[in-house]
C-alpha cells in the first residue's frame, strides 16, 4: 500500500496548525509553526540525523537538502544535525545555525565539466576513493539514527552503497530514507532506468516524495515495483517561505520612473544555478516590442552561473532599457515574490516550490535537459490551472511576452490548494523513525 503521510503518522501534538492562505495565486496550505515559551524545560540530547547531498547540475538537491535540515534543527532543537555533501552550492547556500557540514572533495565531472586536464583525470580515482572513505568515516564515527539521502539512492557515483552496506551489518543499525522530488526524472527515462530499485529495497526503510500524489502519482508513472512502493510515503511540497536575508543590490539601476508611468512588475528568475540567459534574452527582446503605452516594470535577475560573455552581451544590449533592473542574485527572494505582479520561471522543483508557496502567478519556461523532469512538471501544473507554460520548443520573443500580457490582463486562475505540508511531515516521520519523543499535549 502507498502510503500517504497524513495517514501514517497518528495525529501527535502538532507544532503548528495547517491553515489556508490566499495570495494573488493559487490557494496553498501552510503549516504555522509553533512558537516555544520561556516556561518550556530546556531540550534533551536528541536523536542524531545525518543527510546527504549529491554534486550535481545547479542547486536544486542543496536547496531541498537545506530546507530539510533547517526544519528538523528548528522542530527538534535537541538533535544533532549533520550534513555530507561535495556540492559547490553548499558555498551559495549557507546552512541553517546548528547544523554541521561536512565537505567531500568535488567531482567536477558530476557537475557536467566535461573537458577534464589530464592532472584532473590522474586524480579523479584518488578523489573517489577519499570521498567514500569520509562518507564511512563519517557515518561510524557520528553512529546516526536516522540517514536522509537526496535524489540518488546509490549517492554519486555509487559512493554510499559501501556505508550502506557497512551500515546494514550493525547490531543498531539507523533507519535509512530516500528522500524524492516530486518527478525525479520524466517518466519516459525512468522506465528506462530502474531508479536503483534494488539498493532501494535492499537498504533503505522508506521513500519520501516531497510532492503530491493528485499532481503526480511518482510511484504509477515510475513504475516502482510493489517492494518500494510500499515504503513510499507522499509527505506534501516543500514550503519555501525562508526566514529572510538582506536584499540583493542592483547591478544596474534603471532609469527613474516618471509619476505617471507605474505599470505591473515582473520579475524574471531563471532558475536556481543554471544559465536562463535564454529565456532572459527572449524575455527582454519581447519588451522591445511591444507598444509605448505598454508600461511594464522588470527586475531580472541574472543568476551566479550565467558566463560572464553572456552576461555581459545582454547587459550591453538590454542595459538601457527604462524601467529594466538587473540582479546578480537575489538572496532574500521572498521580498522580490511581495514585490511581483507576474514571474517568469523555469520549471525546476526549487523555482516551482518558491511559486506555491507564495502564491504568486507564473509564466513557466522549463528547460529541457537530460532528466526532463521541468517539462513533465510545468505541463501538470499548467494542466491543473497553476501556471502560464511555454514550451521549450515554443519560446520566442514574440510569444512569451504575449503570454506575459496576457497573464497580467486577467484575475488568477482558480485552482485546488497544493499541500504544502512537506517539511512538517518530515519531521513528524524523522520523530518516528529516529524514536524522538513527541512533546507532551501538556508542553505544547
Amino acid at each position: 500500500m502507498i502510503a500517504d503521510a497524513a495517514r501514517v503518522t497518528a495525529s501527535p501534538p502538532m507544532d503548528g496548525a495547517l491553515i489556508e492562505k490566499r495570495r494573488t495565486g493559487a490557494r496553498v496550505l501552510h503549516f504555522t509553526r509553533r512558537h516555544h515559551t520561556g516556561q518550556e524545560a530546556p531540550p534533551e540530547r536528541g536523536a542524531k540525523i545525518l543527510l546527504y547531498s549529491h554534486d550535481a547540475v545547479g542547486l536544486g538537491s542543496m536547496w531541498r537538502t537545506r530546507l530539510v535540515s533547517e526544519a528538523l534543527k528548528r522542530a527538534l532543537p535537541g538533535a544533532a544535525v549533520v550534513v555530507v555533501t561535495g556540492s559547490p552550492a553548499a558555498q551559495v547556500l549557507p546552512f541553517p545555525a546548528g547544523v554541521e557540514h561536512v565537505a567531500l572533495p568535488w567531482l567536477g565531472r558530476e557537475t557536467g565539466d566535461d573537458e577534464q586536464s589530464p592532472e584532473d583525470a590522474a586524480w579523479y580515482p584518488d578523489i573517489r576513493r577519499m570521498r567514500r572513505a569520509i562518507l564511512r568515516a563519517t557515518a561510524s564515527s557520528f553512529d546516526p539514527d536516522l540517514i536522509i539521502v537526496d535524489q540518488r539512492p546509490a549517492g554519486t557515483e555509487s559512493e554510499l552503497l559501501g556505508t550502506l552496506a557497512a551500515l546494514r551489518k550493525r547490531r543498531r543499525r539507523p533507519r535509512v530514507v530516500l528522500g524524492l522530488k516530486d518527478i525525479p526524472a520524466s517518466p519516459t527515462r525512468a522506465r528506462r532506468s530502474s531508479l536503483l530499485f534494488h539498493t532501494i529495497d535492499r537498504y533503505y526503510d522508506e521513500v519520501w516524495v516531497y510532492g503530491v500524489r493528485d499532481v503526480f502519482d511518482t510511484v504509477q508513472e515510475h513504475a516502482f515495483p510493489d517492494t518500494v512502493a510500499e515504503k513510499t510515503v507522499f509527505c506534501g511540497y516543500l514550503d519555501a517561505l525562508p526566514a529572510g536575508d538582506a536584499l540583493a543590490k542592483p547591478v544596474h539601476a534603471p532609469p527613474a520612473l516618471p509619476a505617471d508611468r507605474v505599470g505591473p512588475h515582473v520579475l524574471v528568475l531563471p532558475g536556481c544555478g543554471v544559465d536562463g540567459s535564454r529565456v532572459i534574452e527572449h524575455y527582454l527582446q519581447g519588451l522591445l516590442q511591444l507598444p509605448r503605452r505598454c508600461a511594464l516594470r522588470t527586475t531580472v535577475v541574472l543568476g551566479g552561473v550565467m558566463p560572464a560573455d553572456k552576461r555581459t552581451a545582454l547587459l550591453e544590449r538590454f542595459g538601457t532599457l527604462p524601467d529594466v533592473s538587473f540582479l546578480d542574485a537575489a538572496p532574500a527572494i521572498e521580498r522580490r515574490y511581495a514585490q511581483a505582479d507576474l514571474v517568469v520561471s523555469t520549471a525546476g522543483y526549487d523555482r516551482v516550490c518558491e511559486l506555491l508557496s507564495f502564491g504568486q502567478r507564473a509564466v513557466l519556461v522549463p528547460r529541457t535537459d537530460t532528466r526532463g523532469d521541468e517539462l513533465t512538471r510545468a505541463r501538470r501544473f499548467g494542466e491543473l490551472g497553476y501556471f502560464d507554460v511555454i514550451g521549450p520548443d515554443e519560446l520566442e520573443s514574440g510569444r512569451l511576452i504575449a503570454a506575459v500580457m496576457g497573464a497580467l490582463g486577467r484575475h488568477a486562475a482558480v485552482a485546488p490548494p497544493v499541500d504544502m505540508g512537506g517539511l512538517f511531515r518530515v519531521v513528524e516521520r524523522a520523530r518516528l523513525l529516529s524514536g524522538t519523543p513527541i512533546p507532551s499535549a501538556t508542553a505544547s
